[in-house]
């Protein structure tokens, strides 16, 4: 996202002539476009993508069980650490 944010304002600096943007070519204000493409290529290839999808989905069941609980009253249940329940 942080390359197509970059693109847009070097294309836009270029075309209004800004400082030193006006004098670069073409190319390279518009590298920072294929940079994000290459990205997103290498994310999706390496599951990263969906890897990140599938945690937020889990984050937002685990959310909203809790806020289930609490609105029925039932409170969180909280395991102990050593593994045994209080007597």
């Amino acid at each position: 996202m942080w390359f197509v944010a970059l693109g847009c304002l070097l294309g836009l600096a270029k075309l209004a002539e800004l400082g030193p943007v006006a004098a670069w070519s073409w190319w390279l204000v518009l590298s920072p476009f294929g940079a994000a493409a290459a990205w997103w290529m290498f994310a999706d290839s390496t599951g990263l993508t969906q890897q990140r999808a599938m945690d937020r989905a889990a984050e937002k069941t685990a959310e909203r069980r809790v806020r289930h609980l609490e609105d029925m009253g039932l409170g969180t249940f909280e395991r102990p650490k050593n593994g045994r329940r209080r007597k």
